[in-house]
């Protein structure tokens, strides 16, 4: 049986600040939405917009530091796995959500971002990161943080965020 790929990668403006809560054992876990725009000029030269919503979780150190940094508005890359979960709501009707866990959150910033000091990189795979164990409950993927932190400026404008 051949393996598959899944992976995403998205850079887009979270639409809330990050929750970060705790497990019963003691690990964080954030979650928080990113905006993705698409633009085109359609047939008759009218120019159309779309965005979509991505919902994004985060366990571990990683989790902690996107509650800490991360604000609504702020730009971010992020990647991971999708991950479909199923549940069930108060009415006892299943459910199903479908996020990227994320293993990487680049902190990306601008001038007019909040909470910006400039890129700040954490992912798990980087050389010389620290690694952190995710809650055993849950099958969390483990999740840290590297060094990574460097100067720049997002190419979106404020006028292309999408809330």
């Amino acid at each position: 049986m051949a393996s598959g790929v899944n992976k995403a990668i998205i850079i887009g403006r979270l639409g809330n600040d990050p929750e970060v809560r705790y497990t019963s054992n003691g690990g964080a876990v954030a979650n928080f939405n990113v905006a993705t725009n698409e633009s085109w000029t359609d047939k008759s030269g009218q120019k159309q917009e779309k965005t979509e919503w991505h919902r994004v979780v985060v366990w571990g150190k990683l989790a902690e530091l996107c509650g800490q940094y991360l604000a609504k508005g702020r730009q971010a890359y992020v990647e991971g796995r999708l991950q479909t979960r199923e549940w069930t709501d108060k009415e006892g009707q299943k459910r199903y959500t479908t996020e990227i866990n994320a293993v990487t959150v680049q902190f990306l910033g601008g001038p007019g971002d909040r909470a910006s000091a400039g890129n700040q990189d954490f992912s798990p795979q980087q050389q010389g990161s620290s690694e952190f164990s995710a809650p055993s409950s849950g099958g969390a993927p483990s999740s840290g943080f590297g060094g990574g932190f460097e100067k720049g400026e997002s190419n979106l404008g404020d006028d292309e965020v999408p809330f």
